[in-house]
């Protein structure tokens, strides 16, 4: 269902208190921005309200790139079970928020590239409309795929809206090809990517876990090595570049080994009555059918396709990896706010320099400008993010916590390692895949081809809708400037 019915349900409160929330949001967003420093550093009635107008249209974008791309951080977690709908939203949230406003302060440098530098000189007014045209193409463009929920990229519409400014306010020229040939080649890389880990990483869970003489046993003992592996992975690739390459080897093994350590804290805390310390686990159990446990233990090859353990045994492998799987999740949705972020900041920082005349104003005002971001994010969220976080929690394959973990620490691992070469991939394309890659371990069966159809025509036409809008929107926003 839509509208405030379709909240209330996915969130389990009545439709009044749904109301109230998108109300309450609608209501800060309108007044917020009266209070901000650009509105106030305006000093004429035409600059307060084209400030207003830059503002609403960059929380417009956020808004929508917290209802679309957020799922990227926690959908396969609520289509595993690992979190309920409400804790994913509060967890992401609470992360989303914290990574744009203390790392978002960058932007994105695939946008930087789209445009050619100086095309514009000495038509500021022009280059302001632009800015307003994209973020309001883009975030039309984001809200009309969330409604369907289609998840597409916020960076490839954001792109798509700058490509159609510049070639037709700005000629072929105004347009790094180069650039956007390599953004385009990321539809085809970013989700053969992703499927392709997650199909390795969901066989080996398979091989080495599931064909194990008591799989709950080797589920335990591979978590502190999992985390001990993504933790350094992320540490060394997305953390800020400081100090010698020896002091930044060691922090991330010591990071590591702390996450290792507090996982399997954890995992003996909760587990500890079934798995003691690591014990064996009897095997002779009946599983819900009436066959013995015991009969699915046995060897699998990598190209099995049998379910694997069931019983106390697969209890134990689910609640393990549902750990694994929502710390994955956590590092995902943190670096997702620190990025994409900057898909709506960017253009609203260029738009206020263009207004107020100086880059110095934006840098004054950029820590409330990242926080008016974060907001956007986290009310996008709230409002319309069950409907992307469905379509890839539950859509495109049954996912439980080891097909989820499989997917996003390989969707995870993917983004992080292609950022640091410089790869222009989509982190939506390449959980897209991930999801799709979980699936094709399972058997071509398990993957719904309709729903991967309407998925993938709604990449194809990001670009080209997103430059028709801006065009429109430019002549639009021209009348006003």
């Amino acid at each position: 269902n839509g509208g405030f019915q379709g909240m209330a349900e996915a969130f389990g409160i009545s439709p009044r208190t749904a109301t109230a929330i998108t109300l309450g949001i609608s209501v800060a967003a309108l007044v917020a921005p009266s209070f901000m420093r650009p509105f106030l550093l305006a000093t004429t009635t035409k600059a307060k309200a084209l400030t207003l107008i830059t503002l609403l249209c960059g929380f417009y974008m956020a808004w929508n790139i917290g209802a679309n791309d957020v799922a990227n951080a926690m959908g396969t977690s609520v289509g595993s079970g690992a979190l309920t709908l409400r804790q994913a939203v509060l967890t992401a949230s609470i992360l989303e928020f914290a990574g744009a406003f203390m790392v978002g302060s960058h932007v994105s440098e695939t946008m930087q590239k789209i445009l050619v530098p100086g095309t514009f000189a000495g038509n500021d007014s022009l280059l302001f409309s632009g800015m307003l045209s994209s973020l309001a193409a883009a975030g039309s463009w984001l809200q009309v795929a969330s409604y369907c929920g289609w998840p597409v990229s916020t960076t490839h519409c954001i792109i798509g809206s700058l490509v159609g400014f510049g070639l037709v306010y700005g000629g072929v020229n105004a347009v790094y090809w180069k650039s956007l040939a390599r953004v385009v080649s990321s539809w085809i890389i970013s989700p053969l990517l992703g499927g392709l880990v997650s199909y390795g990483v969901y066989k080996c869970i398979r091989t080495f876990v599931y064909s194990a003489p008591h799989p709950g046993v080797a589920a335990a003992r591979a978590a502190p090595i999992a985390v001990f592996v993504g933790v350094l992975a992320f540490s060394v690739t997305a953390l800020p570049v400081h100090g010698s390459s020896l002091v930044m080897a060691a922090e991330a093994i010591g990071l590591g080994a702390l996450g290792a350590v507090i996982i399997n804290l954890i995992i003996r805390r909760q587990l500890g009555g079934l798995i003691g310390e690591f014990c064996d686990i009897p095997v002779k159990e009946s599983s819900a059918g009436g066959a013995p446990a015991a009969a699915s233990l046995r060897k699998i090859s990598f190209t099995d396709r049998i379910e694997g353990p069931t019983g106390t045994q697969l209890q134990i492998v689910y609640t393990v990896f549902g750990y694994l799987q929502v710390l994955s999740a956590c590092f995902m949705s943190f670096a997702h706010g620190a990025n994409d972020v900057a898909n709506a900041i960017g253009p609203i920082s260029g738009a206020l320099a263009i207004l107020h005349g100086s880059k110095a104003v934006t840098a004054a005002v950029s820590t409330q400008v990242l926080a008016w971001g974060g907001f956007g994010i986290v009310a996008g969220l709230l409002v319309w993010g069950y409907r992307v976080i469905a379509t890839i929690g539950n859509k495109i394959t049954e996912l439980t916590p080891t097909r989820g973990f499989a997917a996003e620490f390989a969707a995870a691992s993917v983004v992080v390692g292609a950022s640091r070469l410089g790869l222009p991939i989509s982190a939506t394309h390449t959980l897209v895949g991930a999801v799709m890659g979980v699936g094709f371990a399972r058997g071509l069966n398990s993957v719904r081809g309709e729903t991967v159809r309407e998925i993938v025509a709604s990449w194809v036409v990001t670009i080209p809708v997103g430059a028709l809008l801006t065009v429109l929107y430019t002549s639009l926003f021209r009348l006003l400037v």
